[in-house]
């Protein structure tokens, strides 16, 4: 699990970049990476992108911390999700620094990048719908990793408030509903239900049906001080009066229908020895129909498929897991070279742009002057020659043009190949569940220790 925050840099790069990146925290900055920067040149390099911006703006750079429960993950897998979410974020358009620090009980990530991109130096926009995307490719990086992931309750949105009372039992709004399913089951009609609401010490308000009546009906528990309308919005849909009454009225139906809500058994084989079907005739008649319905749709799926059997079906999807982990490899090594290259071409960039500061130099009568009027592209000039040669590149034969043509066309190339990993990821995925549900379906028994031995089953 990943917990994120992200701020804005307003006063200093360097001592920002200096803080995250301090020996003691990063074990001698062995989990210190960068792109298209170093944390040496890291302020010349973020100030000539910003150069290029607004001045008014005050926003140099953004420094994105993402935490890790303690003991979950190692300092080195924590660096390489880090440096993943680095590069999905900001893909490849932005400089930036990251830096994994050990020192504390929990192992975190800490990621500063410039506040403009390296392609248009527009702005990196901070707000609801960017951050929603850190979560998200955080989220996804750690079910990578098979980390655990924490999901949002996307059903009623309710206050910390409740949200803490619910997780100790003490929220109004969960004791309410929980008293109403109760006395649901319990009640033979709608006046009865009202009578047992208010037996258990419930005030109740707009109750009543027809013209005139107000449309939600109230409940007010012994000690609270406002009442709670059954409204979709308040409680859910399944609190509004008329489904109260229609729930009483219709007890087996109202099962039927939160079974299918959401159609939660789609794509897959109901186990009816469970108590709740074994107990309700209605329920488990619809659910052996579904069973069959879904076997038969499952079986003519893979017959199109040309799967006949069990055996067929175990062998194509360890085919397909094969393919797809081969294509997983072949993407990441793309995109290491890919962000190797952007970098070359970056720095390609910055170094033809200064170049002539470093001719002027060179020729300079008074280079202690010349230094002190231009040492900011001067750092940029050398920053770059020193990271191109290090790349084994000559920084004054270097074609830009080429590397971009290049750059261009390991994206395409990526791209493609991405795409096989995903259809084949997701084949593998959907036949496996497929096999399973029908192996559930046409052997019950296998789910129990036995010492039959194993038949290819025909489809």
């Amino acid at each position: 699990m990943a917990i994120t925050k992200i701020h804005a840099v307003k006063a200093t790069v360097s001592k920002a970049v200096d803080y995250i990146t301090d020996k003691e925290k990063t074990e001698g900055e062995f989990y210190v990476s960068s792109f298209a920067t170093t944390p040496q040149t890291a302020q010349y390099d973020f100030k000539y992108a910003l150069s290029h911006t607004d001045p008014d703006d005050p926003n140099l750079a953004y420094h994105l911390i993402q935490s890790f429960a303690p003991g979950e993950v190692s300092a080195k897998e924590a660096h390489e999700i880090g440096t993943g979410l680095a590069d999905k974020l900001l893909e490849g358009r932005y400089s930036y620094v990251i830096a994994t620090h050990v020192d504390k009980g929990h192992v975190h990530n800490h990621l500063i990048f410039c506040a403009a991109n390296n392609i248009d130096f527009k702005k990196y926009h901070d707000c609801k719908e960017t951050y929603r995307n850190i979560r998200q490719i955080s989220d996804e990086l750690c079910e990578e990793h098979n980390l655990s992931v924490v999901r949002e309750n996307r059903h009623l949105a309710r206050t910390y408030k409740e949200w803490q009372s619910s997780k100790n039992g003490t929220s109004w709004k969960a004791n309410l509903k929980k008293d109403i399913d109760k006395t649901v089951k319990d009640s033979r009609s709608y006046d009865e239900f009202l009578s047992l609401m208010k037996a258990k010490g419930y005030e109740i308000k707009d109750y009543e049906f027809g013209e005139g009546s107000h449309k939600y009906i109230g409940f007010r528990a012994a000690g609270q001080e406002r009442f709670i309308r059954g409204r979709e919005k308040s409680l859910g849909a399944d609190y509004t009066k008329e489904r109260i009454r229609e729930r009483i009225e219709n007890p087996v139906e109202h099962r039927l229908e939160q079974f299918r809500k959401n159609d939660p058994f789609a794509g897959q084989i109901i186990d009816t020895s469970q108590e709740k079907f074994q107990n309700s005739p209605g329920l488990k008649f619809w659910a052996e129909s579904h069973n069959l319905q879904e076997a038969a749709r499952v079986k003519s799926l893979l017959s199109g498929k040309g799967i006949q059997s069990l055996r067929d079906l175990d062998e194509h999807v360890e085919s397909l897991r094969k393919q797809s982990v081969a294509a997983r490899k072949n993407t990441v090594a793309l995109d290491k070279e890919l962000k190797e290259t952007k970098e070359i071409l970056y720095y390609a960039r910055q170094y033809s742009e200064n170049r002539k500061y470093l001719i002027g130099y060179k020729n300079s009568k008074d280079p202690d002057a010349y230094y002190r009027k231009h040492d900011y592209e001067l750092h940029l000039a050398w920053g770059a020659k020193d990271i191109l040669k290090s790349y084994g590149l000559s920084p004054k034969t270097i074609n830009a043009e080429e590397i971009e043509e290049s750059l261009r066309q390991m994206s395409e190339e990526r791209e493609t190949l991405y795409k096989t990993y995903k259809s084949l990821d997701e084949e593998c995925r959907e036949l496996k569940k497929l096999g399973d549900e029908l192996k559930a379906y046409l052997e019950p028994e296998r789910a129990e220790p036995s010492r039959e031995k194993k038949v290819d089953r025909v489809l």
